[in-house]
């Protein structure tokens, strides 16, 4: 049986190999198309580096989505969190140059994570108290962000001279430092590997976390056990659009150092696809991350050389997330047990018609 470890490989590999029939239909180098893909993405150190930078914002906005999942709250918003994050960061960045560098740093860290935070806990308030769909009000929320984004830039904070739909640069305080220059290595990447490892032991070594999975495994169950659900609810998605909104201020304190419009590509809806990847485990979206950032990355690359579109990664990582949904299905557990047969545990059990009466 693949292990919840094994089964992204194999979907990488089988979307591959569909991926590689139909290039070779169309008269393309499978071969040819996956080396400069790979070329692209890991080729030189700032190739290497640049997938780093975009696999960041992943990192944030996949703990975000797989820990409000792992309570079976359908968090479809980090997009919007990521964004109302940027919004903070980048409305009090340019005010922050008085201040010491890292009390700068600590302050444009925790106005995104805020922003994020409170736009989490409307939905999540919605859903416990108005019991509202997190799908519907976070979807939702996500136009009203865009749009938030969209009036900022070209009103309240508008750069100066009025020309350009941006806001006016954060501090030089406030911005994180670069480390082997010109590459954009900075310490944000750092703090979403810290956070994904904080994330793992929240959910798998405390009692919240404890809740949290029995929430999301049985609500009614969880109830009867005395989990507080309105309250737990609440919570979980305030800290998960904290962890979008810091992605997104350090978007902002990092690499643009300043807000404009379509900011965010889709990392939000992005992370879903690596939360699933991933398996809803903290510490496995970051290699997610990065192979999802080195498929972004990478495309540039195959289209310049290959002449094949970059659209082609979207579906690569399509094809990833249908063959993993798939590895869960029935037909799949059957087709297994007739190829390889029933799982060694499997004979330990005997079916229910033969199980003794209690």
């Amino acid at each position: 049986m693949l292990s919840s470890i094994a089964k992204p490989f194999a979907a990488l590999a089988l979307a591959a190999a569909l991926i590689s029939i139909v290039l070779a239909a169309l008269g393309a180098s499978p071969l040819g198309v996956f080396a400069a893909l790979g070329e692209g993405a890991f080729g030189s150190w700032y190739a290497c580096a640049d997938t780093i930078v975009k696999s960041t914002p992943l990192v944030f906005t996949g703990l975000a989505v797989s820990l409000a999942f792992s309570g079976a709250l359908w968090n479809i918003g980090a997009d919007g969190q990521l964004t109302i994050g940027a919004i903070a960061a980048g409305a009090i960045g340019p005010h922050l140059g008085n201040f010491p560098h890292a009390i700068a740093i600590a302050i444009i860290l925790a106005a995104g994570a805020l922003g994020g935070a409170v736009w989490g806990a409307v939905a999540g308030w919605l859903r416990a108290r108005r019991d509202v769909n997190e799908v519907i009000s976070t979807i939702m929320l996500n136009f009203v962000a865009v749009q938030a984004l969209s009036w900022v830039v070209h009103g309240p904070l508008m750069e100066p001279s009025r020309a350009y739909p941006t806001s006016s640069p954060i501090a030089r305080a406030a911005q994180l430092e670069f480390y082997f220059a010109p590459s954009r290595i900075n310490l944000g990447m750092i703090l979403a590997v810290a956070l994904a490892a904080a994330c793992y032991l929240l959910l798998f070594r405390t009692g919240a976390g404890f809740e949290l999975r029995a929430m999301g495994r049985n609500r009614r169950a969880a109830t009867f056990f005395a989990v507080r659900i309105p309250a737990l609810t609440l919570w979980v998605m305030a800290l998960s659009g904290a962890l979008a909104g810091l992605g997104g201020a350090v978007q902002i304190s990092a690499i643009s150092h300043r807000l404009y419009e379509k900011l965010s590509p889709g990392w939000g809806f992005e992370a879903i696809a690596v939360a699933l990847v991933a398996r809803l485990n903290p510490v496995g979206i970051i290699p997610a991350a990065i192979l999802f950032g080195a498929l972004d990355n990478g495309s540039q690359a195959m289209q310049r050389t290959q002449g094949v579109s970059p659209e082609l990664v979207q579906v690569i990582q399509g094809l990833v997330i249908l063959i993993i949904l798939a590895f869960d299905t029935p037909a799949w557990s059957g087709l297994r047990q007739n190829i390889f047969g029933a799982p060694h545990d499997a004979a330990a059990v005997p079916p229910l018609a033969e199980m003794p009466d209690a």
